[in-house]
């Protein structure tokens, strides 16, 4: 028997061990988990919902298509593939249409062509910056994120060009 199907049943089982040693109530103390769970669900929820559905009318109105086309020479002069521009929209706001367009990407082109692996590697190597934010500081209540998002989203810049980058190196164009 593999070790990795023992890590489950073994945690478990030392966390019901470790309870009763603690004389914790593990049902009260569960429950209230969950409770408070969706207390911070119902407070990040509007944020989330309206989120989800500006990343979907963006892909559904074909501007990420546009604003990619638009982007494309600047793109190319940088050094990253202009095929990868919808990934480089759609991650820092959603992580599932993220996937989905790098499946897309690497439907069309391959996935061990060159534009597979930069959009492999971006998707591995990057946040969903605005999820993110909208998950965290909407559960602690926070309104004004300041320098947050400026600050992720050079990070995600600087992530989409060292990606291109070190693909190009390491694994050849």
């Amino acid at each position: 028997m593999a070790l990795s199907t023992l890590i489950v049943p073994v945690l478990l089982t030392f966390t019901a061990c470790f309870a009763l040693g603690k004389r914790v109530d593990v049902y009260s103390a569960l429950t209230k988990g969950a409770e408070e769970g969706l207390t911070v669900l119902l407070h990040i929820l509007p944020s989330l919902i309206a989120l989800l559905s500006a990343v979907y009318m963006f892909r559904a109105s074909g501007a990420m298509e546009a604003l990619g086309t638009l982007l494309a020479p600047a793109l190319d002069r940088i050094g990253i593939p202009a095929e990868t521009a919808p990934l480089l929209f759609i991650r820092p706001i959603s992580g599932s249409g993220a996937l989905a367009v790098g499946s897309e990407i690497m439907d069309s082109y391959g996935v061990d062509s060159y534009i597979g692996r930069v959009a492999a590697v971006m998707l591995g190597s990057s946040e969903t910056t605005f999820y993110t934010v909208a998950v965290y500081y909407g559960a602690a209540g926070i309104t004004k994120t300041r320098y947050t998002i400026p600050a992720a989203l050079c990070a995600d810049a600087v992530m989409f060009l060292a990606s291109a980058f070190f693909v190009r190196l390491l694994m050849g164009a």
